[in-house]
């Protein structure tokens, strides 16, 4: 269930509730008792991924600065056979 944040329009009282998806997003303020004084608020996400799963990819890593003796040149590419690959010629 998540977390939800709540704030009375009339006193301004903060609140959170862990509710479910189809809870209500108004409700009664505990501290003044206004009826529907309870609005949920919008809020950020508190959650982090951990762990080496798909989001630490080669994507998320700064590239490391290719050196000119490692580039392959435009004759040996792929087709001409340069590469090594088992697609090469």
């Amino acid at each position: 269930m998540p977390l939800y944040e709540y704030r009375c329009e009339a006193c301004g009282q903060p609140e959170e509730r862990l509710e479910s998806l189809s809870a209500p997003e108004v409700r009664a303020c505990s501290a003044c008792g206004t009826e529907e004084g309870m609005k949920r608020q919008v809020s950020m996400a508190a959650f982090a991924l951990s762990g080496g799963g798909w989001y630490k990819g080669a994507a998320s890593e700064p590239a490391a600065p290719a050196s000119k003796a490692e580039a392959p040149k435009a004759s040996q590419g792929c087709a001409a056979g340069g590469c090594g690959c088992p697609l090469a010629g």
